[in-house]
């Protein structure tokens, strides 16, 4: 299970009854084995945290990352409107080309760069073009304690180099899994949210800036 999955289960609300499953327990590529664990289920809502997110490999993993980003949501929206649950969908700001000069907002045309951010737009697509009611959150610069993130790659490699490169060139808001989970569980709770939403953490920073941090606090 991804640093995502595992906040949202540590931050649940008490009154929700929720069932987790690593990607090993469920291939959401798989449309079949979605809708028997929703027909099982027959959940109220169903937040998609699963995700391909090796940005480079996937260009040499296509087909991998377009059954995971791409198929899955697709299956996720085909058996929520089966079952009459509401769909929460995270997906990630790059679906869009990062040229921009502001923050990119939710109705900004999309241009994804690279067969990663290409998937999740797929996803999104699927999902906006089935009749389910889905509520699609792009995020950015995900990171947490655990899992595979640049927090976690740079601790690492401070602690195996004395010199690093990091890129000043891309800016973005760094956003810590626990909030985006918070964030997730208020939005389950509210029907009335639909369509596509992006929320990430206050604050800006390149690459660079945010390696600077993390070598502070560690």
């Amino acid at each position: 299970m991804g640093s995502l999955g595992h906040a949202l289960q540590a931050s649940a609300p008490g009154h929700a009854k929720v069932n987790a499953y690593t990607s090993g327990q469920l291939d959401v590529s798989d449309l079949a084995a979605v809708q028997r664990m929703v027909d099982d289920l027959r959940p109220t809502v169903i937040i998609n945290a699963a995700a391909y997110t090796a940005v480079d490999r996937a260009e040499q993993e296509a087909a991998k990352a377009h059954a995971v980003n791409a198929l899955g949501p697709a299956h996720l929206a085909k058996a929520a409107l089966r079952c009459g649950a509401r769909l929460l969908h995270v997906s990630t700001d790059y679906v869009f080309a990062g040229n921009a000069s502001r923050p990119y907002r939710p109705g900004d045309a999309c241009q994804p760069l690279g067969v990663y951010g290409a998937s999740k737009r797929a996803g999104e697509e699927a999902i906006l073009a089935s009749a389910c009611p889905g509520l699609i959150v792009r995020t950015s610069w995900l990171y947490a304690a655990q899992g595979n993130n640049f927090v976690q790659t740079m601790l690492r490699l401070l602690r195996e180099r004395s010199e690093l490169g990091v890129v000043a060139d891309q800016v973005g808001s760094p956003t810590w899994a626990n909030t985006l989970a918070t964030a997730l569980w208020s939005a389950a709770a509210r029907p009335e949210l639909y369509g596509i939403y992006h929320w990430a953490d206050l604050g800006v920073a390149s690459w660079y800036d945010f390696a600077v941090a993390i070598q502070e606090e560690a």
